[in-house]
């Protein structure tokens, strides 16, 4: 495997259209720096400073898309990972640019309003455009043009995720013009050969257990002449998967099978996405918890926030807050039980809250504490991780990440009392789907969801 190379030069060769969107986008942030400059001074030409500063902006933006490798194709990769990546890029840019101009003191030459319209006026341009030219080459792909032929080299079943998944190819720019099954001998390396130069074959996908090193060997040797693109694609199927991907550390090439999606950029992306909508969310909420905590004041005696440990990142425990729903009431010491449909100990209040999701709104105070995320994996009683870590294969992998007031889970249908293996067993394996697919895009879809279904749901 070769690292890969974004240098403007590489991409030029290699990607033309790639490269090409490049200079559209350029002109696309000069365009949004004259519109909002209108916006701003009702006036479409700029003076000299702003210029300059226009010309700064963009070509950082563009540096930083070519260092994040966002011009790369973006075949068989998912629209909103690759959109988040871009939108990743831009908060660089903007840290860049603002550093720049504090560090040149010449941040009180420029507007505000207008740098801030001209941001969000060329992002929005290059959100469309990028989306353009996805839904343009998606829909052309679906029709049978502009895709990459493979050949598929498998043994026994090991390609049958793929061939499961074989329907959705086209629409990301491949086809599989046809299934090999491995035999090892020089006859079948040679007949190999042979089928790659007749089918026109773009690329050949490994689909080999991880035993078979020696035999991949063997293939890369055998079409060393050729000029297809060869991809490994291990089979794992019976191996439980978090966020597997490949890593260069330390000049080495590491296959991840288990590890955190929420590192480096996406740590600071999710965690700006929290405080910033964790904030506007506190704030809008302030009144309901006040007119709640006055209800439960009134209506049963005891504290008006239920606290409990609960297991957070890494395995850490934290304290999470929410309203109490429950008459007070003593359980034996590593006992939890579940609240369920009818249970005496809710108050006529608590059932409310209950089915309307508002008492999980104080969990927002852990969020801008930074022990919580707004979207994650719901977070279990200590009592239940105990009960289910042995029950649930992978369970524990929730903990990867931050728990969340909502989750994939939890706008699928999967929330509320979990009291079989099998509810536990789903609830999870949407978790862990969240945990692998995590992007910016995918929050705020969950988030959308989780307000235009409603607060309502069949919860206890």
């Amino acid at each position: 495997m070769q690292q890969k190379n974004h240098s403007p030069s590489m991409l030029a060769e290699r990607y033309p259209l790639a490269f090409l969107a490049g200079f559209v986008e350029f002109f696309l942030v000069v365009f949004g720096a004259h519109a909002a400059y209108f916006l701003r001074f009702d006036d479409w030409a700029l003076s000299s400073w702003y210029e300059i500063a226009v010309v700064v902006i963009a070509l950082v933006v563009i540096v930083c898309q070519i260092v994040l490798g966002t011009y790369s194709s973006w075949r068989g990769r998912e629209w909103f990972r690759q959109i988040g990546r871009v939108y990743i890029g831009w908060l660089i840019a903007l840290a860049i640019v603002t550093g720049l101009a504090v560090f040149l003191k010449v941040s009180q030459d420029y507007s505000r309003v207008w740098l801030s319209t001209t941001l969000a006026v060329s992002l929005a341009l290059i959100t469309l455009f990028r989306f353009g030219i996805y839904f343009f080459l998606r829909q052309i792909r679906l029709r049978g043009r502009n895709l990459k032929g493979v050949l598929v080299v498998e043994v026994g079943n090991s390609a049958d995720e793929l061939r499961h998944r074989q329907s959705e190819l086209p629409e990301h720019g491949y086809r599989v013009l046809k299934n090999v099954k491995l035999v090892r001998s020089d006859a079948w390396l040679d007949e190999l050969v042979s089928l790659v130069i007749q089918t026109g074959a773009h690329e050949v996908w490994l689909c080999l257990p991880l035993q078979e090193g020696e035999t991949i060997k063997t293939i890369l040797h055998a079409l060393r002449h050729l000029t297809v693109e060869v991809r490994y694609l291990p089979d794992m199927g019976d191996m439980p998967l978090l966020n597997h991907s490949v890593s260069n550390i330390a000049g080495l090439y590491s296959l991840d099978i288990s590890c955190s999606p929420m590192d480096g950029p996406a740590r600071i992306v999710k965690r700006m996405e929290d405080l910033i909508l964790g904030c506007f969310f506190l704030v809008l909420i302030l009144p309901v918890c006040l007119l709640i905590a006055i209800g439960i004041k009134l209506t049963s005696s005891g504290p008006v926030i239920f606290k409990q440990y609960r297991m957070g990142i890494n395995g850490r425990k934290f304290k999470v807050y929410k309203f109490r729903s429950m008459e007070l009431h003593d359980e034996p010491t590593g006992t939890v039980t579940q609240a369920s449909f009818g249970d005496p100990r809710i108050t006529p209040l608590g059932a409310f809250l209950r089915r309307t999701s508002l008492d999980e709104l104080p969990q927002f105070y852990n969020v801008i504490q930074g022990r919580m995320s707004i979207v994650g994996p719901r977070p279990h009683a200590l009592a239940h991780n105990e009960q289910y870590k042995d029950l649930v294969e992978s369970y524990m992998k929730r903990h990867k990440v931050k728990p969340g007031i909502t989750g994939w889970a939890q706008v699928n249908g999967f929330r509320g009392e979990t009291d079989t293996v099998d509810k536990m067993e789903k609830r999870v394996e949407y978790d862990l789907w969240y945990i692998n697919n995590w992007s910016l895009g995918l929050d705020l879809k969950i988030i959308f969801l989780t307000v235009y279904r409603g607060f309502v749901n069949n919860k206890p």
